[in-house]
């Protein structure tokens, strides 16, 4: 470990679970291993960005969860005692690990995912579904005494559009097709051919947004995808459509999506993704109308979750002994 900074003499290491929102890391996996040599805390509540060297300056190893608080360079050289970072996932677009790596922080992963691409279609189907047949309306109209206060809609013979149409695009375009529905695809670098072996047809993007009465989007945001959906894509959609998002807020136009909801152009959305999370409490999408909302859902299960911190305690172990293990490298 001579090119990473020392562990802590004299003392047990204090590591800090960051976003534990929920409050399930500490019964996830087997921390105990570590309690000989380390003290843990596990921080339930959102750090802002601007208090984070402040609130974390004490710790010596972070246990970062999949891209919920950003460590930029300099977050990272105002921690001077930090030693170590458990990341969660084989990537993580918040986290700059150049400089982590410049200052001699090992920055350790786990393995990606997995359940997680699955669950997040789950959701972005739970969130059609919950829209077409109106359920969380219905569902609170029950409690309060009525029956049967507004008619739905079938899936079988709607047409679905995919803005991405990789991993899980793909696996969108396989539900759709078991719904009865019609399936089309856009994204800047498809072909005909794999959105054909996607289970897609391939259609430019103004046809996408004006023909499908489902829009679902699945990029990875990058410079080259934010704000790829645009106003003038949602001022395409038919007054029914609906617009999914369980990807990235930033990819989506906000205030023309907003603005949309807010006029009834659109038929409603299912927002899972916000530009700013956790979503502030003036945040219009806490009383837009024709929104179903959830608080990024997407890949948290308890199976992704059991991997990643199962993973975290093995490396932070190997990170104790002297080894640190599955490191990323810069």
């Amino acid at each position: 470990m001579s090119r990473f900074r020392p562990l802590p003499e004299g003392r047990k290491a204090r590591i800090a679970v960051l976003d534990d929102y929920m409050g399930v890391a500490h019964r996830l996996a087997d921390w105990d291993r570590l309690a000989d040599r380390a003290e843990l805390h596990f921080l339930t509540h959102a750090i802002a960005p601007e208090q984070l060297t402040q609130e974390l300056a004490r710790y010596d190893a972070l246990c970062l969860l999949r891209e919920r608080t950003d460590f930029p360079g300099h977050v990272l050289r105002g921690l001077p005692e930090l030693r170590a970072i458990a990341a969660t996932g084989r990537q993580n677009r918040t986290l700059d690990s150049t400089t982590a790596a410049e200052l001699g922080i090992p920055v350790m992963t786990t393995d990606g995912s997995g359940n997680g691409v699955f669950a997040t279609v789950e959701l972005a189907w739970g969130l059609i579904i919950g829209l077409m047949r109106h359920i969380p309306e219905e569902a609170a109209a029950l409690r309060a005494g009525h029956w049967q206060t507004r008619l739905g809609n079938a899936l079988y013979g709607r047409t679905l559009g995919l803005v991405g149409l990789g991993r899980l695009g793909a696996r969108m375009a396989a539900v759709a097709q078991v719904f009865g529905m019609k399936v089309i695809a856009w994204s800047p670098n498809l072909t005909p051919e794999r959105a054909e072996k996607g289970g897609a047809e391939l259609v430019d993007k103004e046809t996408l947004f004006r023909r499908a009465d489902i829009v679902s989007v699945h990029l990875v945001l990058g410079p080259t995808t934010r704000g790829i959906v645009s106003a003038a894509d949602i001022a395409a959609m038919p007054p029914h459509a609906l617009f999914i998002n369980t990807a990235r807020g930033p990819l989506v136009d906000q205030a023309a999506l907003h603005d949309a909801l807010a006029k009834g152009r659109i038929g409603g959305a299912g927002i899972d993704v916000y530009d700013h999370e956790p979503l502030p409490h003036d945040a219009p999408e806490r009383r837009l109308p024709h929104l179903l909302a959830t608080p990024h859902l997407g890949y948290a299960v308890q199976e992704t979750f059991e991997t990643f911190y199962r993973q975290c305690v093995e490396n932070l172990d190997g990170w104790l002994d002297g080894n640190p293990q599955r490191l990323l490298i810069a």
